[in-house]
């Protein structure tokens, strides 16, 4: 079978995980233990996608010595409780499967430090599908989306995939964007956080789980061709 692309990389949140509650939930923790106002549940839903720090930054004004105490809180009670209160989106636990079945070399490409990030894939019983797992440093010296696509790149380039045609998939403009800095196309995904507008540059947009498969040359679920 024929593929269009030679190398998926794939993002998390939103994209193959519905991971907002357990990170709204840790968001209001840490602001009540910073003892700061809490935003409402639309706000915080913002923070879902981009690099944690960036947001403290740019959503909240934090000052440099309250995003590291932010970080602190907030890593400390997502480990423990709110990497788990999630779900997969319907469809994207057999997508994986099949990129992994398919021989098409699958990495992870998240914002999400790589810690939580595993645990994650490995909760939901689908690590062993990624081929690398790249995310955020745990220090989130590394969590701009372009950098971790760039890392992820290095590592698939050292695993001996075939770089001439890869795609990234996800459902942020950080994910678009990220993407486009290493000249490679993106597919979005409507169902996860992404607000109006962010797709303007996405290769495609894909509102389930059989578009985005047939837009990478995997069948539709349940279709026996191989």
């Amino acid at each position: 079978m024929s593929l269009p692309y030679t190398t998926i990389l794939l993002d998390l949140d939103g994209t193959v995980v519905d991971s907002a509650p357990g990170i709204i939930d840790t968001l209001k923790r840490t602001f009540v233990a910073l003892e700061l106002p809490v935003p409402d549940d639309a706000e915080l839903l913002r923070y879902v996608g981009p690099p944690i720090l960036d947001s403290f930054r740019d959503r909240a004004g934090m000052t440099l010595e309250q995003r590291e105490r932010a970080l602190e809180v907030y890593r400390a009670q997502y480990l423990d409780q709110g990497a788990y209160d999630s779900r997969l989106f319907p469809g994207m636990g057999l997508f994986v499967a099949d990129i992994d079945a398919s021989g098409l070399p699958l990495s992870l490409a998240t914002s999400k430090p790589e810690t939580p990030a595993t645990l994650m894939l490995e909760h939901f019983t689908i690590a062993h599908h990624f081929d690398i797992i790249t995310g955020a440093s745990d220090d989130e010296v590394r969590s701009a989306k372009a950098d971790v696509i760039a890392e992820a790149l290095v590592r698939l380039k050292a695993f001996g995939a075939d770089l001439s045609r890869p795609i990234m998939i996800g459902d942020r403009i950080h994910d678009i964007e990220g993407a486009a800095a290493h000249g490679i196309p993106a597919i979005g995904v409507s169902w996860g956080y992404a607000e109006e507008g962010e797709f303007e540059h996405a290769l495609a947009v894909v509102d389930t789980v059989d578009e985005l498969r047939s837009l990478i040359g995997l069948p539709a679920e349940g279709d026996p061709r191989e």
